[in-house]
């Protein structure tokens, strides 16, 4: 066992039971690696995960660690490992199992064993210094469980990052790509392919719609943006002024709306009849709503945010039919880390995929602060450093 720091979630977090313990980490074993992390983004995920009662659903079980968008330098590779050599610099991203036929065809989000490798288990990582004996604390969240400076992460989350990064600082910065900022730009290229003629809606400016809007701005390349029209739908001021910094063309505060339902206000801003693409990021009930039913004839409306478990939408199959609409869902931008984590990081470079504009840069001890400003909406994109 290698002695390490890590906020251990006993019980959900409403309840107090995220605390930072000095803990043990085991050997890595076949295709897994030791990485000592040096940050990690704060997503709403691991909120999420980590605010359901314990045995409420398969995915809910304690004590765990969570954190899934970190990054850090090898410290020892397992058996057969060839993704990374100790002392690299790497980046980390979702698991998948890279076998099976969505896989194999190259939609590795939506692995067949997705939910297990990256919600499941608990596969047993961390010893509580405070007990000793067998591991009995799960890690690998997301293949990688990064709130820990020392974590087991598997081989299918590493993107080596030897060749991308100039330094520690920018291993840093670079750390939330994996996840929140991977999600909302490659929803918009990869899953929603948006084009220069398309109306696009942004339901929630956090970190993923945020990321959603750069995404519609960086995809035109020679043109000003990809989308004619990038409209951002929020509640929190400041979120829609950076909306309008980082690209959107219109923006709508949800809680001054007047007379005007939602939808009227979406559709006043999209040529009257709604936009050709929106992508719902909250979660929200009312929103998901709203936006399946702006949508214009032949428009797409792509799911991202995690809704309530228990949250069923009924919409009248006919008009839907007669409209040509389609509903579909994505996650993790339907992305293959290795490839979209250097492209965005070349879109960095280039100056047109400002991540650092989202991003507050905070030390580990002071997690709890950082859940509070990302749910506040003060901060976009806590990140949680290690060192």
């Amino acid at each position: 066992m290698q002695s390490a720091r890590a906020i251990v979630c006993h019980d959900t977090h409403a309840n107090g039971g995220w605390k930072m313990e000095d803990v043990g980490v085991r050997k890595p074993g076949d295709g897994e690696l030791l990485v000592e992390m040096v940050a990690s983004g704060v997503c709403h995920t691991d909120a999420l995960i980590g605010g359901i009662p314990g045995g409420a659903a398969p995915i809910a079980f304690y004590p765990r660690v969570l954190g899934h968008e970190g990054s850090g330098y090898v410290k020892e590779v397992g058996a057969g490992v060839t993704a990374a050599k100790p002392g690299d610099p790497v980046l980390l991203s979702f698991a998948f199992c890279n076998k099976c036929a969505i896989c194999k065809n190259g939609h590795y989000s939506n692995c067949n064993d997705f939910n297990d490798l990256n919600f499941g288990g608990p596969y047993r990582d961390f010893q509580l210094a405070s007990k000793g004996g067998e591991p009995e604390v799960g890690g690998q969240f997301f293949g990688q469980s990064s709130f820990a400076n020392l974590s087991i992460v598997r081989e299918c989350s590493v993107v080596n990052a030897k060749e991308l990064v100039h330094d520690k600082k920018e291993l840093q910065l670079f750390a939330p790509l994996g996840c929140g900022i991977q999600t909302g730009s490659g929803t918009v290229i990869n899953a929603a392919k948006a084009k220069p003629d398309d109306v696009i809606l942004i339901l929630g400016l956090g970190g993923v719609g945020l990321s959603a809007i750069m995404g519609a701005k960086v995809q035109g390349q020679a043109t000003p943006v990809c989308c004619r029209t990038i409209i951002g739908v929020d509640r929190i001021e400041s979120r829609l002024k950076l909306a309008s910094e980082l690209g959107a063309t219109h923006t709508i505060d949800g809680s001054k709306l007047g007379d005007k339902t939602l939808v009227e206000a979406i559709r006043e801003v999209a040529d009257g009849i709604g936009p050709t693409i929106a992508i719902d990021t909250t979660g929200a009930p009312p929103l998901i709503k709203a936006g399946i039913e702006a949508i214009r004839n032949k428009g797409r409306y792509i799911q991202v945010g995690s809704a309530p478990f228990d949250f069923q939408c009924e919409f009248n199959m006919f008009t839907f039919m007669v409209a040509g609409k389609s509903v579909q869902g994505a996650i993790e931008g339907e992305a293959y880390p290795a490839e979209f984590v250097p492209q965005m990081i070349k879109w960095y470079r280039e100056g047109r995929f400002p991540i650092d504009k989202l991003i507050k840069f905070m030390p580990a001890e002071d997690f709890e602060q950082a859940l509070k400003e990302m749910h506040d909406g003060v901060t976009i994109k806590p990140i949680l450093c290690w060192s």
